[in-house]
């Protein structure tokens, strides 16, 4: 398998969770064990499995790591739907975040389909 640091979705993957903790930032205090929480576990979830499916030696195990990316980015999206509906971020920040999330996917897909 190769090194999931060479993996350019590893590494979107990665500056997308710094955008999502950034953003969290300016979320409400009350939604710190929430919301904040949650659509932060579910964004590191994304290079987090990139990784580790890469390590477990071979291609059908790595593949099962990527569907769980998979669900983990539609995980996010809903999270960050939310988080406009409720007024944390605007639309303009939901568009850009999201645009990247359907970059990461495609690629995503791209590897999932290349392992087999």
């Amino acid at each position: 398998m190769q090194d999931f640091k060479n993996l350019r979705l590893w590494q979107l993957a990665r500056e997308f969770v710094s955008d999502i903790y950034k953003l969290t930032t300016t979320f409400p205090s009350h939604e710190l064990h929430s919301m904040t929480n949650q659509l932060r576990r579910a964004s590191y979830s994304i290079p987090s499995n990139i990784a580790e499916g890469s390590g477990k030696g071979s291609q059908k195990e790595f593949k099962r790591y990527l569907s769980i990316v998979s669900g983990s980015i539609k995980e996010v999206e809903c999270f960050l739907i939310l988080a406009r509906d409720l007024n944390y971020i605007n639309e303009q920040q939901l568009t850009e975040l999201t645009q990247k999330l359907e970059i990461i996917g495609k690629m995503n897909s791209k590897l999932t389909n290349k392992l087999y």
